[in-house]
């Protein structure tokens, strides 16, 4: 049986697959030859209500995907804020994984951050309250800050140029790092 890429697009709470994080990061796992599932959360609002119920809803819907998808070849996991509780299954599962503005002030999610023995990127903004520089340094993962970036990663205040500057630089990580971590290129 050959080897399948495969990712799963994990959403925020109001960041839908087809907000341009995701959406350029879908294109460019496309263009490697990767078969994406997106995930739209079901009762997102009861999931969001609370650490507990979030670990707990995030995980569930995700885990059913998983099921269905997991083959030789470990999926790539991407997910934006919300989506970032899935870490505890990326962790759990040994899967890499591409966090956008992950939600690094919820415990269970930064310690399965900290266990998590495939590669990891973090990308998040200094402007954001759920981002912490420090804490994303001391994590095994690779990161990427965007200077005064919030969590919707725009630069506030600034001309429109700077966020789709932010947004550039963002998927120049993306596909860095997906070409050398997650699915090396053969030279």
């Amino acid at each position: 049986m050959s080897r399948r890429r495969q990712a799963l697009l994990l959403p925020g709470r109001n960041y839908s697959v087809q907000g341009p994080l995701l959406m350029y990061t879908h294109v460019a796992l496309q263009s490697r030859g990767a078969h994406t599932y997106p995930i739209a959360w079901k009762d997102v609002d009861r999931i969001a209500a609370d650490e507990h119920g979030m670990v707990e809803g995030v995980c569930e819907q995700t885990e059913a995907v998983l099921d269905r998808v997991h083959n030789d070849d470990p999926p790539l996991l991407v997910g934006k804020s919300l989506g970032s509780a899935a870490a505890i299954l990326a962790a759990h599962h040994g899967l890499p994984a591409i966090w956008f503005t992950p939600l690094l002030q919820h415990y269970p999610i930064v310690q399965a951050l900290r266990r998590a023995t495939a590669p990891f990127l973090l990308i998040g903004g200094s402007a954001d309250p759920a981002w912490n520089q420090t804490l994303a340094k001391d994590l095994p993962g690779e990161f990427r800050e965007i200077r005064g970036a919030d969590h919707g990663m725009f630069i506030r205040g600034r001309p429109l140029i700077d966020s789709a500057h932010a947004l550039a630089d963002v998927i120049e990580a993306v596909e860095a790092f997906i070409d050398t971590a997650v699915w090396p290129r053969q030279g």
